[in-house]
């Protein structure tokens, strides 16, 4: 059975950083893309950021382009968001997500699996 387990969240002060890793279990994904993914109260799931299979291609929305890196480590199953800079407007649930090929993705549709998410929230 295939669990995502999303970690690192918490409430931190605009301007603090926090450190997100995500643990996939039930298989090896070393052969897909991987992708975090954000959901603030009230508004649509929206994509934060996407990293190719070997690492070698990464994308992010505009809204955290700059401030926060995605990276995995394949031998321990692993994807990480780093987050500094933090604003109010990045306080939601994230959620990381194992895309359905090699190539990188900005749409849920792209993913296959999903974890239950971690809290992330940012006070002014």
């Amino acid at each position: 059975q295939v669990q995502l387990v999303e970690s690192g969240g918490g409430s931190v002060q605009a301007g603090g950083s926090l450190r997100l890793s995500c643990a996939a279990s039930g298989r090896t994904f070393s052969t897909n893309a991987m992708g975090w993914f954000r959901q603030a109260p009230g508004k649509e799931r929206e994509f934060v950021a996407t990293i190719s299979w070997g690492g070698g291609t990464l994308y992010y929305a505009d809204s955290v382009k700059g401030r926060f890196t995605i990276s995995r480590d394949n031998a321990k199953n692993t994807v990480y968001l780093q987050m500094n800079s933090l604003k109010p407007e990045d306080t939601a649930v994230y959620h990381c997500a194992v895309g359905r090929s090699r190539i990188i993705g900005t749409a849920p549709y792209d993913y296959d699996y999903w974890g239950q998410g971690t809290q992330v929230t940012v006070s002014s």
